[in-house]
């Protein structure tokens, strides 16, 4: 909802059809009563029409009713909570056009039961509340509803970045580097590039790059690696190549004004992802490690190093291809942040492809399963820091055929373990795991590898009943209660019977 305008015609569309209902008047019916067409009167009731003064005269005939009534911007008591929502911001922040949805569809379908139905939507906004939810991770949360909607793959990306590397002759190369994307960047786009230090700019030091739209200038951190510089400049040529306007300026999404700012911001990212990683040579080393008979970290390692990528660009990378290319849609993305000589693991990003939504952010005071290998590698990953000192270059990487022990599902996880920079007390994981079925069984060769860990698991600690877990953190509080209360429903169905 734009502009006043637009909540006027939705308000003036909810009135007729309402009067329309409540007389039991077919659409054909008021047509001929007040002389318009069925399908203008059908575009008045969406929303996208608003007739002019005679056709509202006419109308107030057809249904019984007066002019002043019709075009006051009071509704009945049943429609009182759908205006609520027009004069809130919800429907401005529920991008509703990507999920194929119409504003007057969605406008339509709470006319049916406008109490109903605003109380849902209330509820959600209450529950968000109290989890302090800001409108950041709401927007968030909509977008990994997207990229689980297309399996995380869009082919209209995957075009324009295959254009950009014909046109910059960039084809054939596997990945191009920071120094090529910057030349680009300045000797195309007119940017200027600047680096800054924690002496220069002190309160920016966590931040990767900072854009000013109005002199073209692009400050990056002094402290970021070859390989995020090389993605902050290929995000920045992402804008600029897809004709995203609406957009952040910093690096790290702290307030955003829409969400067509998040959204262009991923679109961005994925195109440069696919710039920065030739698909075509990564399927082909997909192919080859997939069909190893054993395990082998080092060459997954390998083939991330061919490109001048991070952990988890190629990870994500790695997603858009497993589903798009080998037909392998049952999976999961997780980043975790670990600080050093800190026990406590935060989830700060991910994505379900599989629906199982196991492991999940929603338990964020719980602990979750230490038996997880996105946890265990981070400490292996402190372990060595602490004895060969800290390299922003180092890299580790594990797998483990993880067994949910309330569900018994099955998964191939494999992590990545770096430092983060430019925060050198920080180090993250990227994981990316495979529901093991048929499809994944035909193509990955070295399941059965006995040097590969396997490792029952479970959510979270509050969450398990699995007593002889030494890694245990809190003993099990979620699960004794559900077990309390189920007991409570049995006594009580037992005195009923």
């Amino acid at each position: 909802m734009s502009t006043n305008s637009d909540k006027v015609k939705i308000i003036f569309g909810l009135k007729i059809r309402q009067l329309r209902l409540d007389q039991k008047f077919s659409l054909s019916e008021v047509a001929e009563k007040s002389g318009l067409s069925i399908s203008y009167l059908n575009e008045i009731e969406k929303g996208k029409k608003y007739p002019k003064t005679e056709k509202i005269m006419s109308l107030a005939e057809a249904l019984h009713t007066d002019y002043d009534s019709l075009v006051s911007l009071k509704l009945s008591k049943q429609l009182e909570p759908i205006a609520e929502l027009l004069n809130s911001n919800i429907l401005t922040e529920l991008p509703l056009e990507i999920f194929g949805v119409e504003p007057s569809d969605f406008i339509e379908l709470m006319s049916e039961a406008p109490a109903k139905i605003s109380a849902f939507i209330s509820t959600i906004i209450e529950i968000s509340r109290n989890y302090d939810m800001r409108v950041e991770q709401f927007y968030f949360s909509v977008l990994r509803s997207y990229q689980e909607m297309y399996d995380n793959y869009f082919p209209e990306i995957e075009e324009a970045a295959q254009q950009f590397r014909k046109l910059f002759d960039i084809a054939a190369i596997t990945s191009p580097n920071a120094t090529l994307l910057a030349d680009i960047l300045q000797n195309f786009y007119g940017y200027h590039i600047e680096e800054f230090t924690s002496e220069t700019h002190p309160d920016l030091i966590t931040i990767r790059s900072v854009y000013n739209p109005k002199t073209s200038k692009l400050m990056v951190n002094g402290d970021l690696s070859p390989e995020q510089l090389a993605f902050t400049f290929g995000r920045e040529i992402g804008y600029q190549f897809l004709h995203l306007k609406n957009r952040p300026y910093i690096s790290s999404v702290l307030e955003v004004n829409s969400f067509e700012q998040v959204l262009n911001n991923f679109k961005a990212s994925y195109f440069a992802g696919a710039i920065l990683i030739n698909k075509n040579v990564l399927i082909d080393r997909l192919t080859y490690f997939f069909a190893n008979p054993k395990w082998d970290g080092d060459m997954m390692l390998n083939i991330m190093r061919l490109f001048n990528a991070t952990p988890e660009m190629f990870f994500h990378r790695l997603s858009n291809l497993m589903t798009s290319h080998f037909k392998i849609n049952n999976l999961f993305f997780l980043r975790f942040n670990n600080q050093v000589e800190d026990d406590l693991f935060y989830l700060t990003k991910e994505m379900h492809l599989a629906k199982l939504h196991t492991p999940h952010g929603t338990a964020l005071n719980e602990h979750y399963c230490r038996r997880w290998v996105s946890l265990t590698i981070l400490k292996d990953l402190e372990k060595l820091q602490q004895q060969e000192g800290y390299d922003v270059e180092k890299v580790l990487c594990k797998a483990q055929i993880s067994e949910y022990i309330d569900t018994g599902n099955h998964y191939f996880v494999m992590s990545l373990a770096k430092p983060s920079p430019p925060n050198k007390r920080m180090n993250s994981s990227v994981t990316i795991g495979f529901a093991i079925d048929d499809n994944l069984k035909g193509m990955a060769q070295f399941l059965n590898d006995p040097a590969l860990a396997r490792r029952k698991v479970n959510e979270t600690c509050e969450r398990c009943g699995a007593v002889d877990c030494l890694e245990r953190k809190k003993p099990p509080l979620v699960l004794t209660q559900k077990i309390a209360r189920e007991r409570i429903k049995k006594a009580i169905a037992s005195l009923e019977a």
